[in-house]
């Protein structure tokens, strides 16, 4: 017979307990990351909401439905959140302990003895990274959601935990989720998934390992990326020791062109000041 199993993560705050936990609960849908995996149903998803109170529902709001993810157990204002999930045999347990410099959010997810883990420890892995990138931004962040881009890019390298670190540090991308450390290839085990997630504005660029070597003889594919101050944007690229393989150049719009840590050519033009 199997014994329980838990996982546990923290975040450390700027804020006192009680906007901790207001924050956590009452802005559930500005904090949670949309993505192609970040919900059971991401394509319908259009609001992620915790209902306050014991008995209170975590769902997934669709347009014209729901998804009960959890039923709230223990509610505690500035103090502790407790939820057991309505999708599989996990409960989680949120605190918020005050420290010098605001607020420790401490998140454990215990699954029941013999039971399964089909999504319900996600809280865990994911508040970290986005609840502090939330909390860092939200005085001056608009209150609605980020939405990803229509159009997203899937880029195959051969070391693609190396090319995403790589990219992430010289051209600057964001990465939603904590970048995966060591070597590749990258692994179900130790990530989680075998690509990793980078956002350029609302676009998402998932890296991806290749089957084999690249051949890039012939250019096919080179994405555009729009930056606010393309002068910065070339100096980090330089300063990071990427090869620039063209200068600025203004005709009609102002860009130039570089390459990455495995010779793929990428343009970065300068943005519009309405350019979303």
């Amino acid at each position: 017979m199997s014994e329980p199993r838990t996982r546990s993560s923290s975040v450390e705050v700027a804020v006192d307990p009680t906007t901790a936990f207001s924050a956590f609960t009452e802005e559930l849908d500005l904090w949670w990351v949309r993505g192609p995996i970040n919900a059971y149903d991401s394509g319908r998803l259009a609001e992620m909401r915790c209902e306050p109170g014991v008995g209170g529902r975590i769902l997934e709001v669709y347009e014209n439905d729901a998804l009960e993810l959890a039923r709230i157990s223990a509610w505690e204002p500035g103090k502790r959140v407790a939820w057991k999930s309505s999708l599989d045999d996990v409960s989680i347990q949120v605190t918020f302990e005050p420290t010098a410099g605001g607020t420790l959010v401490r998140l454990e997810a215990s699954v029941a003895e013999g039971g399964e883990d089909r999504g319900g420890s996600s809280f865990v892995a994911v508040t970290p990274p986005w609840f502090a990138a939330w909390m860092r931004r939200r005085d001056s962040a608009p209150r609605q959601p980020r939405e990803r881009a229509r159009l997203g890019l899937t880029l195959g390298y051969e070391r693609p935990a190396a090319a995403a670190r790589w990219l992430a540090d010289t051209f600057g991308f964001e990465a939603p989720s904590p970048l995966p450390e060591g070597d590749d290839p990258l692994s179900d085990d130790r990530y989680g998934f075998p690509w990793v997630e980078l956002i350029a504005g609302d676009a998402s660029l998932v890296i991806e390992p290749l089957a084999g070597p690249a051949d890039l003889s012939q250019v096919t594919h080179v994405p555009w990326v729009f930056v606010d101050d393309l002068e910065t944007h070339l100096a980090r690229t330089r300063e990071r020791g990427a090869t620039v393989v063209q200068e600025i150049e203004r005709t009609g719009f102002s860009s130039y062109v570089a390459l990455d840590l495995e010779g793929r050519r990428w343009r970065f033009g300068q943005a519009r000041p309405t350019q979303l």
